[in-house]
């Protein structure tokens, strides 16, 4: 008697199994792929790094964090949590990462250009100045971006010195991946 009432469910659900997919999942269905815990792990600074060439600097920053996580601030990763933090425009996070970097590896011209932008969009050329040139002689002169800033803070410095009237816009130009080039605007 009870079974009388439920017989069209029964039948529904004969139907369903008899349908193309059954009780299973459909071969031509889109899923998320499974987790390979064999799988390589994916270096977070590389990842971090495409990032920043695609101008996506939060998602860079958080890439290097979890990078930090996994390898410890290393100079390397203190160098591009700092170009993260710069290319934001949080000039004070940059310079403490930037100076810490410069600390634990002073012979990375990378990390000395970098703390140089830092320092003139702070409005500190002065000392700007003498970073670009550590970081201009680290590199042997070979990098134009480094001698293109030190030039630039060379001329605002003399601008400054003499002639406080005239004032200038800047612009942060990024080249490559950590490397970025101060250009006066037009």
């Amino acid at each position: 008697m009870t079974l009388g009432r439920f017989w069209p469910a029964f039948i529904l659900i004969g139907l369903a199994a008899c349908s193309q997919g059954g009780f299973s999942t459909s071969d031509d269905a889109v899923f998320a792929p499974s987790v390979d815990p064999r799988g390589a792990a994916i270096d977070q600074l590389t990842v971090g790094h495409r990032l920043m060439a695609a101008g996506e600097f939060e998602l860079a920053l958080s890439s290097f964090s979890l990078a930090a996580a996994e390898k410890g601030l290393t100079p390397e990763v203190l160098l591009s949590l700092g170009s993260a933090n710069l290319a934001l425009g949080r000039l004070n996070q940059a310079e403490e990462l930037l100076r810490r970097a410069t600390t634990e590896d002073p012979d990375n011209p990378d990390a000395w250009n970098n703390l140089g932008v830092v320092l003139i969009e702070k409005g500190e050329t002065a000392e700007a100045a003498q970073v670009f040139r550590r970081a201009f002689a680290l590199d042997n002169g070979e990098s134009v971006a480094i001698r293109d800033n030190l030039r630039l803070a060379l001329a605002k410095m003399d601008i400054s010195q003499y002639d406080a009237e005239i004032e200038q816009e800047y612009k942060l130009v990024r080249r490559g991946s950590s490397d970025f080039l101060i250009r006066p605007t037009q």
